[in-house]
């Protein structure tokens, strides 16, 4: 097992800049591909960004790419989100996940295992 914990939402204003956490543990980190995905209100839950086991690949979803970044340190476990420039339209629960593969993919279904989420809100 695999247990994630999400940290670093909240209120933000237009323009902004969050940094969201995922702390991993339980096994070998460095084993897993690790994800970011959202969930906005009334919407799918959707993908955000993934990064590889070592971070040598990292692949974003065109909504996010060049305003947000991924990263890693797998000497700490944990995960990184850095969101800058903010918009309404990025309002959702952020989840990070690990998927158990040296190819790291968009699909949801792919991921083993999810942590619980963390808000991120952006007033205008």
């Amino acid at each position: 097992q695999v247990q994630l914990v999400e940290s670093g939402g909240g209120l933000v204003q237009v323009g902004g800049s969050l940094r969201l956490s995922c702390a991993a543990s339980g096994r070998t980190f460095s084993n897993y591909a690790m994800g970011w995905f959202r969930r906005a209100p009334g919407k799918e839950r959707e993908f955000v960004a993934v990064i590889s086991r070592s971070g040598g690949y990292i692949y974003y979803a065109d909504f996010v790419k060049g305003r947000f970044t991924i990263s890693r340190d797998n000497a700490k476990n944990t995960m990184y989100l850095q969101m800058n420039s903010l918009r309404p339209e990025d309002t959702a629960a952020y989840y990070c996940a690990a998927d158990y593969t040296e190819v790291p993919t968009t699909g949801i279904y792919e991921y083993d295992y999810w942590g619980q989420g963390t808000q991120v809100t952006v007033s205008s």
